[in-house]
């Protein structure tokens, strides 16, 4: 039974797809801002996908006191103050661009990931709650679209507004040393410095929208008081680590989405090893989420009438191994889309599709009858966003040093994992069993 009211659930949804288009729309534009750093801040491999850490460590920092500032000032204004922390990291591009400094862009991006933390925590249980737990993974398709349409448009409207027709030239000439000393520089700070009008344009309309979500009519909840009769066996339990399946779930949600943001933050880069330029190739992240949309439809389409959520799990994780090896080891030319490829970048693409489902299915199955520490364990889960953090710059490492393909090994033990918790680890109710009597 659903705990709002139907036309509060509506207006609830609604509120929550749009916050969640934008955290689609401020997090999916790294896939284009990591290539375009590399070249406007002449960074390795390594050195560029710390935009991924710097976004996403705040989500390891800063989820335990985004539930602390929840439950001292509402969800409402907590919505306000993560937007607020976003409009804030968004102005920082301004002085960044100027000066054309890398640490800058670090720090705002760190604290637009600050914000996002704030209201990942907050909007994550409420689509959680307001409805049957038996379909909360429909729920979350429902607004994963609107995450994912957001990506798919965010890297275009950027490089639309960003890339001009010629750069592919002069991002060739760069490449090639043919402009060098004080020309270069020049170059390169014209170039970053196109960020500063859509990004301060960004931070205002963020603001706004901070301020329209506090005086919604989206209603406040109280998790304690909701909880209370969720679990009566909560109360056996004094430790949020006594509950396995929610901490096996922790991992796997950590796994799940430094995998998915590899498989789209590092795509133009792997479309680059073969010969095709940032200005077409910025296009592959979107493709990814295109697949990610179809994957979300049939999650609505089949969840949980046709397919229950454990079952869909079990048939993601399980697609995401398949294509991870495919991506390694199958070759040859194709013509797709009017891009000539290897086959092997389509497999990568593809993995958007089992993406959708993987998350949808991990977060009711490690969230369900917490009872009081429902706060305390969808903390948790928002701070396993850091793998986001840290699965990319291993992957850049890798890259630097054995090549972009060889690198995408380090999906494999991730999907393994994930296997795993898809049909074993979510059933662990207690670490060890009691001893027959």
């Amino acid at each position: 039974m659903s705990v709002f009211k139907k036309p509060t659930y509506i207006i609830s949804m609604v509120i929550l797809c749009s916050l969640f288009f934008i955290f689609g729309f401020v997090s999916w534009v790294n896939a284009i801002l990591i290539p375009y750093f590399k070249i406007a801040c002449e960074l390795t491999h390594t050195q560029a996908y710390f935009v991924a850490f710097a976004f996403y460590i705040a989500y390891f920092v800063m989820a335990i006191p985004a539930s602390k500032l929840l439950n001292r000032f509402g969800f409402k204004k907590g919505m306000l103050i993560g937007l607020a922390m976003m409009s804030l990291g968004t102005l920082i591009f301004v002085p960044a661009a100027y000066t054309r400094t890398y640490g800058i862009f670090l720090f705002g991006l760190f604290c637009i990931g600050t914000g996002l933390a704030i209201l990942q925590t907050a909007a994550n249980p409420y689509v959680t709650i307001i409805g049957p737990i038996e379909s909360a993974a429909k729920r979350i398709s429902i607004v994963g679209l609107c995450n994912k349409f957001a990506g798919i448009i965010s890297p275009l409207i950027f490089a639309a507004v960003i890339l001009q027709a010629s750069d592919g030239e002069m991002f060739q000439q760069l490449k090639d040393g043919v402009i060098m000393g004080a020309e270069r520089e020049l170059v390169l700070d014209e170039l970053i410095q196109r960020v500063m009008v859509p990004y301060a344009f960004l931070s205002a309309l963020l603001l706004i929208f901070g301020f329209l979500i506090r005086y919604s009519p989206l209603p406040e909840i109280n998790t304690r008081e909701q909880n209370k009769s969720t679990d009566a066996s909560s109360s056996e339990r004094s430790s949020i680590f006594q509950y396995p399946y929610l901490i096996l779930g922790v991992l796997a949600i950590f796994f799940h989405v430094g995998a998915q943001v590899i498989s789209i933050d590092t795509i133009i880069n792997y479309a680059g090893t073969m010969g095709i330029e940032l200005t077409a190739a910025k296009v592959f992240p979107s493709y990814t989420m295109s697949c990610t949309l179809v994957g979300y439809f049939i999650g609505i389409a089949l969840i949980p009438k046709i397919l229950s959520q454990k079952r869909a799990l079990q048939i993601a994780t399980s697609l995401g191994l398949i294509l991870s090896l495919g991506v390694i080891y199958i070759s040859g030319n194709i013509e797709l889309f009017s891009h000539k490829t290897d086959i092997s970048i389509w497999f990568l693409v593809l993995m958007g599709m089992p993406n959708a489902l993987i998350y949808a299915g991990i977060w009711p199955l490690a969230i369900r009858n917490l009872g009081k520490f429902t706060n305390l364990g969808s903390s948790l889960l928002v701070m396993a966003l850091c793998g986001n953090a840290f699965l990319p710059v291993i992957y850049g490492s890798f890259a630097d040093s054995y090549g972009e393909r060889l690198s995408y090994w380090v999906l494999v033990p991730c999907f393994l994992y994930l296997i795993f918790y898809a049909f074993k680890g979510h059933k662990i109710e207690h670490w060890k069993k009691s001893p027959a009597l």
